[in-house]
């Protein structure tokens, strides 16, 4: 396996970690609705390309609610696994869940960067795992705790990415049809260049009643 090899759907799995109401309620390193839109690209791609996916919670009845519906909805029966641990590596049920996919690839997205992505990407590492971080859906305390935590990730051995790098990764090709449509409905709903596909889609539709017309 290297870093230099493409993420495929064939050899990665995804970990997202902790998108809970408390979570978030820390969160001031990015805007709050911005890292929403990113784990949704996140989640919406892991379920359009069949990618293993891993979701996981910290103190969800105690503490910090539920994860976020948006991303739990898209995988109706998933469990959740339910944590004490700051660092999830620590839980076993989560590190089997990693171990089950089959895959070394992964990316892991969180809240928040320094802790509950940081911890268990250490440790991923550390058992020959890559791991991807997609920066961009992430958050934390303050900009300085998620732009030194990214700096001790990647010298540690992580890959920083996006959430879209990640889709366009996946797609490569927009002759693939069979995913092409699901791709188009994520930029619409997630990134400013849904506008371009909306305008796109109204001006063939004029075009062709025009044509029609004629």
């Amino acid at each position: 396996m290297s870093n230099l090899e493409m993420l495929t759907p064939q050899n990665s799995a995804i970990a997202l970690i902790d998108y809970q109401p408390a979570m978030y309620q820390g969160v001031q390193s990015h805007d709050r609705l911005t890292t929403m839109h990113n784990v949704q690209v996140l989640a919406k791609a892991a379920k359009l390309f069949a990618i293993p996916t891993v979701l996981s919670t910290v103190a969800a009845d105690s503490f910090s609610g539920p994860f976020m519906p948006e991303v739990t909805d898209l995988f109706p029966g998933r469990d959740v696994i339910d944590r004490t641990s700051m660092n999830s590596w620590l839980n076993g049920k989560f590190r089997d869940a990693v171990h089950a996919t089959g895959r070394k690839k992964f990316v892991v997205a969180g809240l928040w960067t320094e802790a509950c992505v940081m911890f268990p990407t250490l440790d991923m590492l550390n058992e020959g795992f890559e791991v991807y971080v997609p920066a961009d859906a992430c958050g934390d305390l303050s900009i300085e705790a998620h732009n030194r935590a990214m700096d001790r990730l990647t010298q540690a051995g992580a890959v920083p990415i996006t959430s879209f790098q990640y889709l366009f990764e996946l797609q490569q090709d927009w002759a693939r049809s069979e995913t092409y449509d699901g791709v188009m409905q994520i930029l619409k709903a997630h990134s400013p260049y849904g506008y371009q596909v909306r305008f796109s889609k109204w001006a063939l539709g004029e075009h062709a009643s025009e044509a029609e017309a004629a």
